[in-house]
Formats: C-alpha cells, structure tokens, sequence
C-alpha cells in the first residue's frame, strides 16, 4: 500500500498534508489544546520515553489483534474518539464511520457532531454515541432513547471538560456559521486553499456548524457556540447525575476523562461498563500529564472490574502498543483520524487506521507476541517516575 498514490506512510504526514490543504483557522481548530500546550505536548512525547524489550527468534508468524470493548467486536483495538463538528470535510463523520467499518472497528460519534446519529448508525453498526451533560435531566434522556433508537450500542459520557480554551499560539477565528459575512472575511485563507474549497463546491453545500444530536424533536438544531453555551450554564455534573444516566441507559455505559484512580473508582460505583483515561487531548486543564502516565495507576486500581481504555496521544501503531501493554484494553484515536479526513477524505481516515494496524502488527512481532492478549509491562522499559502513582 505504500507505493499507493497519496497513500501516506504515517501519522506525521497525514498531518502534513492536512496543514497544506486547509485553512489556516480550520486547520488550527484541528491543532487545539489549551494556554501553553503542557498537556498536549506531553500526551505525544510521554510515549517517547517508554521503550521495548524486543525478542528475535521463535517469533509468530501470523498476529492477532481481534479484541471487544463495549460489548462489540472489533478488528483490532483502536477505536473512533467523538470529536465534535468534523466539518473539515463535507460528509464528515459519515465518511468516518464509513472509513471504521470498513477497517472493522467501532466508531464513537459526539453529540457535538455535524451529522446526525441516524445517518452515522446508517452506515456503522458499532455506533458509541457520546454526550456532555447539557441541559436537564429530560432533554439528556430523550438524546440518549434517540441514540438508542438510532442503533447506538452504547453510550460515553465525556466528563474531562472546563472551558478553558486560552491558547499561547492563537486561538482560531470559528464562525457561528457559515454565511455570507463569514464567506467574506475567510475568504483570502480559504482562496488560498483551493482543493478544500473544491471538496464542498462540488457538494453545493456550504460547512455545517450546527449540532444535530442536541435537537430534541423537531426544534431546529443548534450552532456549535448555541450549543455550547447552553452546556456552559448547565449545573456542573455530579457522580449522582451519572448514575442516573446510566440507570436509564440499558447497554455499555462508560465514562470518558478519568485521571484519577479515586474518579475511576467512582466509576465503578456509578454502574459503568468502561472508562476512558483521557485529558480530552490536552483541551483542557493544562498541565495535567499525559493520560499515558495516569493508565497503570488507573488500571490497578479497577482494571480488573470495568475496561479500561486509553485516549490521547496515540500516533503510531507502538504507542497502542504500549497502552496496551499498561493495561488498556484498547485505545481511541481523535487527531490523528481528523488529519487523515483532512488529507484525503474518507480514504484519508481508512489510509490513518492501516497505518496503525500495520504498527501494531510489526511490533507485535519484534516483542514476540501472537496476540494483543500476551502483552504485559514486561515488554516495556518504563522509566523510574514516568508513571502517576496517586492511590
């Protein structure tokens, strides 16, 4: 597949490519993180310093990867993160989906999303519909019973947020919505990125800012800044509020953005199924450290009563690897998918999960192992301290 015209032979250059075909302000919404950039610098390098303990003899010939988390069979273990308002490529989060049933694997979809749960269930039968606590306890169960009847098999509830959106680098200039006035003052960026403005010239259809999954009924859908500030005057959510929903909620049920064994634990009481150790991709209270380093932690204190999963950071196939061999069951994916939408569409998101099947294959192989399933902290060399050691 390398050889394959605009195949991509990494992460990096998906991103590469991605920041040659967007906008500056479009591609900076993808770049993220929040103030100085701590947290998302060291979600990638903290991996850098965890290393292998190779074998190189006896080594298996055929490795498998198959795993299931929420109750779905997957491929191999990474899976799509919910990552809101994919409106960097027009069919957005149905050409991710698409792209992740194609690849074998479940697609987790944000109640932020530019498409709506219906269409995303249409074309991925793995569908994990994720919601922030938005609005009362009503307008939150009718959203999930819509999820459930749109074939959602299970729901994440993303609790890793405080608004903090401060960047040292400038944050992006993102409309309520694309109109005339808008079309106006992007246009000398987005005049000098003609492919992308081809992309949705082609379609007659301009970005789509607005929320679909918060609509309840037949209101209209809100704009992604409408969204957010109802999110932003709901009452900060409490461990009682999650067990409520997950009361409601009769399927996989997990929590995404726990840091802390004591919030994992809270987890566990809560009813979950699963959990996330996840900083929401650094945007969020920086200097928090990577979420790598929160995993063992995490991992001995429950990992042996809910599935524990990994997000953040993962830009090769040895870095799922290496969560892997910390205890997760599997990881989520968010830029590194969204680069590769944004190099190539919906080829670009199939070409990013190849790429990390590919990597866990050939480091399967160099540690000697014939599943994901034999992978243990033996495999690693993990530095004195590189890990949380809160109890």
């Amino acid at each position: 597949m390398a050889s394959t015209k605009n195949w991509f032979e990494t992460i990096a250059e998906a991103q590469r490519r991605a920041k040659k075909r967007l906008p500056r302000s479009v591609y900076l919404a993808l770049v993220a993180g929040t103030e100085k950039g701590v947290t998302i610098s060291d979600n990638v390098e903290a991996f850098s310093e965890l290393g292998f303990r190779p074998r190189i003899a006896d080594l298996p010939a055929q490795r498998n990867q198959a795993t299931t988390v929420m109750g779905q069979d997957i491929s191999f273990p990474v899976i799509i993160s919910p990552t809101g308002v994919q409106a960097v490529y027009p069919e957005g989060e149905v050409a991710v989906a698409r792209a992740a049933a194609g690849a074998g694997t479940a697609m987790g979809l944000s109640s932020f999303a530019s498409r709506s749960v219906e269409d995303v269930a249409a074309v991925n039968d793995k569908t994990f519909f994720q919601m922030y606590w938005v609005g009362t306890r009503d307008q939150l169960l009718a959203r999930a019973e819509r999820a459930k009847k749109a074939g959602a098999k299970g729901l994440i509830m993303t609790l890793d947020w405080s608004f903090d959106s401060a960047r040292d680098w400038d944050a992006p200039m993102i409309p309520e919505k694309v109109d005339l006035k808008a079309a106006l003052h992007f246009a000398p960026e987005v005049l000098r990125k003609p492919r992308w403005l081809f992309d949705f010239a082609r379609t007659g259809k301009l970005p789509d800012l607005t929320t679909p999954n918060l609509a309840i009924g037949d209101e209209p859908a809100p704009t992604f800044f409408g969204a957010y500030g109802q999110w932003m005057s709901t009452p900060p959510v409490t461990w009682d509020d999650v067990a409520w929903l997950r009361e409601q909620w009769d399927g996989p049920f997990a929590v995404k953005g726990i840091m802390h064994p004591d919030d994992a634990r809270r987890a566990v009481d809560a009813g979950c199924t699963a959990i996330s150790v996840s900083n929401h991709g650094g945007n969020n209270l920086d200097g928090t450290p990577a979420s790598i380093r929160a995993l063992p932690a995490v991992v001995d204190a429950v990992g042996d009563q809910i599935e524990v999963l990994q997000d953040g950071g993962i830009r090769r196939g040895s870095d799922v690897v290496k969560a892997l061999a910390l205890g997760a069951k599997a990881v989520l994916i968010g830029r590194a998918y969204l680069w590769g939408m944004a190099a190539a569409g919906q080829h670009g998101v199939t070409n990013t999960l190849e790429v990390l099947r590919q990597g866990i294959d050939s480091t399967l192989l160099g540690l000697g192992k014939a599943s994901i399933h034999e992978l243990s902290r033996e495999d690693l060399v993990i530095p004195e301290n590189f890990a949380l050691t809160t109890k």
